[in-house]
């Protein structure tokens, strides 16, 4: 009895990992070569325009596509309206932005190939627009057809369908937060099948963007019943946001979440860890009170951005095939924010 009930365990260990297995081979790079053979072009051009009107956007759709990913996997399910919609769970919440970059995005591509991409994939294809359009600071020569990059690129992998239904609760629990434990964080990344490298690499992706004040100001003043700053924090640093976030102040406020490179994907904010000047606590603890592994590869990802750009785009295609839909599961959507009828 006990050898049939091991057989039929290891069974159903195999058909997953077998069902695994098919859902990521039906992700290609060249998923759309004959349906949208301009997709890349389109989307490209889009993103490239959203951030010539804003250099933030570019951290904005990059993050889009992570606080994807990590609910329910990369299904769209973020872009959703309704108050029952992941945009409303705790971190999205007057946080999560882009959504009408998307909206042009889709409408441009719907017009060259309707009903044929999925928003899950413009998410995908646009995350990764944004970094390479950011690893150079002259990224406007892309107008001449030339990308002055020696910034992270990957082939994105393409053929995810959209969800039907949004996940809040999950987006509520499943997203890791500025203000928990730097073993909280693994586990959730582990949660969804990244690893500990995975952790460290994509927050790099925090090289670029903004935070606001109520994402830190934890650190500020009484940190830890301390009645002072954080004591990881380098103290001119904590002197500037403390004049930025008083107590009792706007929280809405922001500043660069990568301190004297806010808009240039490079590996800088490894080097402001090593200094004391990682922004959220998440950050900081990755030096601060990391093992000794996630210690080595923040130094190495200060030391060699060539290696944190290789670790950034194989994390960034693990993240992207965390459990997507594909084949006849779910849909195309006409609109990304609501289900076709």
């Amino acid at each position: 009895m006990k050898k049939t009930n091991s057989f039929h365990g290891y069974c159903v260990l195999m058909t997953f990992c077998m069902l695994l297995l098919v859902a990521r081979s039906q992700l290609t790079s060249d998923f759309y070569k004959t349906t949208c053979p301009n997709l890349l072009s389109i989307v490209r051009k889009e993103v490239q325009s959203a951030i010539k009107t804003e250099m933030r956007m570019a951290a904005s759709l990059l993050r889009l596509h992570f606080h994807d990913c990590f609910v329910n996997g990369c299904d769209a399910s973020i872009l959703l309206d309704g108050s029952d919609g992941e945009k409303f769970a705790g971190p999205n919440l007057n946080s999560a932005r882009g959504f009408e970059v998307i909206d042009q995005i889709k409408s441009s591509v719907e017009s060259a190939c309707s009903g044929v991409v999925s928003c899950a994939d413009i998410l995908a294809i646009a995350a990764r627009d944004s970094v390479l359009l950011v690893s150079s600071n002259r990224f406007l020569w892309v107008d001449l057809g030339i990308i002055l990059s020696g910034g992270p690129s990957w082939k994105v992998l393409l053929g995810r369908r959209d969800a039907l239904v949004a996940n809040q609760t999950g987006a509520n629990n499943g997203l890791p937060s500025p203000f928990e434990t730097l073993d909280e964080i693994i586990n959730k990344f582990a949660n969804v099948g990244l690893n500990v490298t995975d952790v460290v690499s994509l927050s790099g992706g925090h090289t670029i963007g903004l935070a606001r004040c109520v994402t830190f100001n934890n650190r500020l003043f009484n940190f830890s019943g301390t009645g002072a700053a954080d004591s990881t924090m380098d103290t001119s640093m904590a002197s500037d946001l403390e004049n930025l976030c008083p107590v009792n102040g706007d929280g809405n406020k922001t500043t660069a979440l990568d301190r004297n490179s806010t808009d240039l994907f490079d590996n800088h904010y490894f080097q402001n860890l090593l200094n004391g000047k990682g922004l959220l606590s998440s950050d900081q603890l990755l030096f601060s009170n990391s093992t000794t592994i996630i210690k080595t590869l923040v130094q190495s990802y200060s030391a060699t951005s060539a290696l944190f750009f290789a670790d950034f785009a194989s994390s960034m295609i693990k993240m992207g095939n965390i459990t997507p839909l594909t084949g006849s599961s779910g849909q195309i959507r006409n609109n990304c924010r609501v289900v076709n009828s």
